[in-house]
């Protein structure tokens, strides 16, 4: 019941709802300055901080006690943990909460001055738990479709190279990124949200469950979900077998974020794979151990490289 009451109250008016509360909360402690833009963006970033301590928290086991691989000499992980903490305290609040909520609130006024009807998954699905999960899976099949597509194309490989150069893969390798593969990513699933009307105050959390699951299909880890349950949720093998240094740069496997679904769906799945070595034998020493600035550089610039080549990656090759 008080699951219910939750997302039900994260729904069309949540953010009133959780403004409220933040307000009520300030008024206990005697701040009596209200709610602002900084309140919320401490509130999210909070969120999104709190989401990479569970991570760590999960993760840091998995990876201690019961390793797929080690290595003698291990890379530094602070471009990646700097990024991490970017992405969770300023990428985050800015785009998953305030743009998408200006742009909710932009599109619904729009729909309605003009009679249309607001987008919702209410109609079909009334319970908001329900909803929620729905909106979940629609964001994941369009995801997957985002990252197939990052393959496809020279260009886009170029940036996305960055996340496939790692050769030391861990949890902290899902915030491996390229800050303009991370501006498509958001306007590709803020687009979707939009269409499927996803509340202002869900979409924050369906992204936070993405990154949540998303460090732990990255995690060195040999622990299995088992021939069932990783046909339900992407295990760390399973997306082992997507970073797989022989797959790099090609039309590849195993391209779904957190749910398996669409892989099996469209023939790109495969399961028990034993791929332990990931990496791309193309990508620059900078794209693979560089600092974040030269991480960024050097994806532009392969970017710009294979976007030159066309659509060549159709044809097998990673590139250079």
């Amino acid at each position: 019941m008080a699951l219910a009451s939750f997302f039900s109250q994260t729904g069309s008016t949540g953010v009133p709802y959780v403004v409220s509360e933040i307000h009520a909360l300030l008024e206990r402690l005697g701040l009596r300055h209200g709610v602002s833009v900084s309140t919320m963006w401490v509130f999210f970033s909070g969120c999104g901080l709190a989401e990479l301590l569970l991570s760590f928290l999960v993760c840091t086991p998995l990876e201690r006690f019961w390793p797929l691989t080690t290595w003698p000499k291990r890379h530094s992980i602070a471009a990646d943990v700097a990024y991490a903490l970017f992405v969770r305290t300023v990428l985050f609040p800015l785009i998953a909460f305030f743009e998408y909520d200006w742009l909710r609130h932009t599109l619904d006024g729009f729909l309605s001055a003009h009679g249309a009807p607001v987008p919702t998954l209410s109609w079909l699905l009334p319970w908001p738990p329900l909803a929620f999960l729905l909106s979940f899976a629609i964001l994941d099949f369009a995801d997957y479709w985002r990252h197939r597509l990052s393959h496809r194309y020279g260009w886009w490989y170029g940036i996305h190279s960055l996340h496939h150069a790692e050769d030391q893969m861990t949890f902290w390798s899902d915030d491996r990124s390229h800050i303009l593969e991370d501006a498509i990513t958001y306007v590709w699933l803020i687009a979707v949200g939009l269409c499927i009307g996803v509340p202002s105050m869900q979409f924050p959390f369906l992204i936070l469950g993405f990154r949540f699951l998303g460090s732990i299909t990255h995690a060195n880890t040999r622990v299995s979900y088992g021939r069932v349950g990783e046909r339900i949720v992407i295990s760390p093998q399973f997306h082992r077998t997507h970073h797989a240094l022989k797959a790099a740069g090609r039309r590849s496997s195993n391209y779904g974020t957190a749910l398996p679904w669409w892989d099996m769906l469209f023939g790109t799945a495969r399961f028990h794979d034993s791929t332990v070595e990931t990496g791309d034998a193309g990508a620059e020493p900078a794209l693979v151990s560089g600092s974040w600035g030269e991480q960024q550089a050097a994806g532009f610039r392969r970017m710009i490289r294979l976007g030159r080549r066309g659509r060549g990656l159709l044809a097998g090759k990673s590139g250079s």
